[in-house]
């Protein structure tokens, strides 16, 4: 219980709570001149820690006191009663996890700082999450592991991430469609592999590679659907990013 794909979580919170000190200063903002809160590249480093959060939720203790806990109900969605018995691995838990959040979050929100579009494109992922586990608890009735934090977390800041660009950016509907367009995407292939891989068509070193490339989608897809044909937003082009007096939260 005590390889990686057990710890990550915990890993995952300990660098939640280093980003939260970050954040609270401005070096991963890329307008000082501005409200944080109308950045999208902040944001998109918010809605990383927001993500590492909801993953501890997950994959750590779960609001129920259970300890990797979505694993177990994954494997009841594949029809599999008891774990024991489900051949899907931790290790594919740790790919999505890791490739979708550790590695998109940052390059998102640093290549965000030249494109907006790729900093929105994270929201793909946390956006559509929330869907899928709000879906399943209405379905079923009942609490899963890491609604509670999509709720709380992935709710308002998506809105929010989704307003900004509209509302401060002008990326325009296009790229916040393209961005959900992008989840859903991700979520399909993710859903895709993992019936390939029960269904004996492919092994656990495709199905974990489909995850660490599967991530890489969100921005290509934001980028070639979501941009505008008269311009591409950057933060200098955005004058509203700034509060009234140019003075920022």
């Amino acid at each position: 219980m005590y390889s990686f794909d057990y710890v990550w979580p915990y890993m995952g919170l300990g660098a939640a709570l280093l980003l939260a000190l970050l954040l609270a200063t401005d070096l991963l903002r890329s307008n000082r001149g501005g409200s944080r809160w109308r950045d999208l590249v902040w944001l998109t480093w918010l809605g990383t820690l927001a993500y590492l959060v909801h993953q501890f939720e997950e994959h750590g203790v779960d609001a129920n006191g259970a300890e990797y806990a979505f694993r177990d109900f994954l494997c009841g969605f594949f029809g599999f009663a008891d774990p024991k018995a489900c051949p899907l691995p931790p290790s594919v838990i740790t790919a999505v996890n890791v490739a979708a959040v550790w590695l998109l979050g940052p390059a998102a929100a640093l290549l965000g700082r030249r494109w907006p579009l790729i900093a929105l494109s994270f929201f793909s992922v946390p956006s559509v999450n929330l869907v899928a586990h709000v879906a399943s608890a209405v379905a079923e009735g009942a609490y899963n592991p890491g609604v509670f934090t999509a709720i709380v977390l992935f709710l308002p800041l998506s809105l929010w991430a989704f307003y900004v660009a509209l509302a401060h950016y002008r990326l325009g509907w296009r790229a916040v469609i393209a961005t959900v367009a992008a989840g859903i995407v991700l979520h399909g292939i993710l859903m895709a592999s993992l019936l390939a891989f029960l269904a004996g068509r492919i092994g656990v070193v495709v199905l974990d590679a489909i995850q660490v490339i599967n991530p890489v989608l969100a921005p290509l897809i934001v980028m070639l659907l979501g941009r505008r044909r008269d311009m591409i937003a950057t933060p200098s082009q955005a004058p509203a990013l700034g509060d009234a007096d140019g003075r920022g939260l």
